[in-house]
């Protein structure tokens, strides 16, 4: 059973070091540049949605009352 810990993480290990690429600065951040644009976006819609509920809901419960 410990043999293959041992070889798994040798595996592993290998694998990470020698056939694994991993992307160059500029990638990374024109990745992270993405995500973050996207995260706006998406928080952007969620509040447009948010502010226009609330705006209904109040309208609606301002005329039950």
């Amino acid at each position: 059973m410990f043999e293959n810990i041992k070889t798994y993480c040798k595996d592993s290990y290998n694998e990470l070091l020698h056939k694994t690429t991993w992307p160059t600065r500029p990638e990374l951040m024109s990745s992270a540049v993405v995500v973050l644009t996207a995260s706006l976006c998406i928080a952007l819609v969620v509040f447009v949605m948010d502010f226009i509920f609330q705006t209904g809901m109040e309208a609606i419960y301002g005329i039950l009352r």
